[in-house]
């Protein structure tokens, strides 16, 4: 067995774009400058973002095989959680996959070679739904936008048509930060019919924006575990409505391991169909109850309290990345991400290069097309005050190194406190209004 001195040496050699020094971890950048810091790898990406520390232990520990009473006790009581953390009385399916499975399941389970669909897209994961609609032979409508662009409602009551049988959307185009409007297409999709069923893929949504999922009448809504849930990659998730299962049993595409019928059936028994993630249960079951907790032990009322949470950090983002002249990307901005535009004439890759050598930060490039032309911060899940601020600072750092403009240290920061300091203040003569 290797000694542990060794082991620490390979772990350190395995690390990229650091410098090591007696086990403090300096970036190249900066030690190549004189300047000693130890430093922190953090992600601000949309996906995998922080993982939640009690999630963290949780998975490390368990070891429940996935056909006994403990695990069945565990999976029974996630599935009942997370229709509190949805916020729908629809069943709610939870599968060993990443959030693209289940867009597949989606389309698979509730159409049939030849039916209509209307997709709607504005960006990279709009463009998977029309992918996976034509893959399952639907003759599929569209609804185009720009990417960083959303849609008029003029334009989807335009394409909807009778022979409508499923409409697809993002809530968050999480590839160019884009909120699309949700409350207002379901209202369009209900007035077209009960034959038209609506799905959302909320995967960056959930835990980040509001959604009323049974209000609205959204039949499929989907969500990641690698998101707001604050635990790693490898579970998808969604709600189903009554609707919506009843399309099953007359659609003809082939469907096998994503078959939402089979998972349906295990549930009731407090099992999967097929093997879980079980590790992954476990972490889940923790997210939840960090939840739970947010909102004094009641997990609807953590959920709204995440979402302020995004949503407030949003906002401060936003007035940090405007204070220093740089420009949004996207039209209507969504709480779980901010897409900034390069500067004119800088490949947004320099920054995002630069945020990882000096800050050991991971922000994400632009997808596809938008590569090199904007970057994208995010703050869905386990995000607070700090890092946003910490990461704004960091922004004013990088522009000064990768521009030849002059930058006014603070700047950033202070537009971010402002933002802060107005949202406590507001909060504060709330509950004073209520006691009073």
């Amino acid at each position: 067995m290797l000694a542990i001195n060794e082991l620490h040496r390979i772990a350190i050699l395995q690390l990229p774009f650091r410098d090591k020094i007696e086990g403090t971890f300096l970036t190249s950048n900066l030690h190549s400058k004189g300047l000693f810091m130890l430093l922190k790898n953090r992600l601000f990406t949309p996906g995998p973002t922080p993982l939640l520390p009690a999630a963290q232990n949780a998975m490390a520990a368990f070891t429940a095989h996935h056909r006994t009473a403990d695990f069945k006790a565990l999976y029974t009581r996630v599935l009942a959680d997370m229709k509190d953390f949805i916020g729908t009385a629809n069943d709610v399916l939870v599968i060993a996959s990443s959030g693209t499975g289940v867009m597949e399941g989606s389309v698979s389970n509730l159409t049939s070679p030849g039916d209509r669909v209307l997709v709607l897209t504005a960006g990279k994961f709009g463009e998977r739904w029309r992918d996976l609609a034509k893959a399952y032979g639907c003759q599929v409508d569209l609804v185009e936008r720009p990417y960083g662009e959303t849609f008029s409602l003029d334009e989807i009551r335009a394409k909807l048509t009778p022979e409508t049988r499923a409409v697809y959307v993002q809530a968050t185009e999480s590839s160019t930060s884009v909120r699309h409007d949700v409350e207002g297409i379901a209202k369009l999709v209900r007035a077209n019919g009960s034959d038209t069923l609506f799905v959302v893929d909320a995967i960056t949504g959930l835990g980040t924006t509001h959604l009323d999922v049974d209000g609205w009448g959204i039949d499929v809504v989907i969500g990641g575990s690698q998101k707001a849930l604050m635990i790693p990659p490898g579970l998808a998730y969604c709600a189903i409505s009554e609707r919506a299962w009843k399309r099953m049993e007359a659609t003809k595409n082939p469907r096998y391991y994503f078959d939402f019928r089979k998972e349906r059936k295990a549930a009731a028994k407090g099992e999967s169909a097929f093997t879980p993630a079980t590790s992954l249960f476990a972490a889940l079951g923790a997210a939840l109850d960090f939840i739970r907790q947010m909102g004094n032990g009641d997990l609807a009322a953590g959920r709204k309290a995440l979402v302020d949470n995004a949503e407030l950090a949003a906002e401060m983002t936003r007035a940090g990345v405007k204070a220093l002249g740089l420009k949004l990307y996207a039209s209507s901005p969504g709480a779980a991400l901010t897409a900034v535009s390069s500067p004119a004439g800088l490949d947004s890759g320099k920054i995002v290069k630069e945020f990882r050598e000096s800050f050991s930060a991971v922000v994400a490039n632009g997808q596809g097309d938008m590569k090199g032309k904007l970057f994208r911060i995010a703050h869905i899940g386990y995000y607070d005050f700090i890092d946003t601020v910490g990461i704004l600072a960091a922004l004013e750092h990088v522009l000064a190194a990768v521009t030849d403009k002059s930058v006014e240290y603070g700047s950033a920061v202070r537009a971010a406190q402002e933002v802060f300091a107005h949202s406590r203040n507001r909060e504060l003569a709330e509950v004073a209004g209520v006691k009073n």
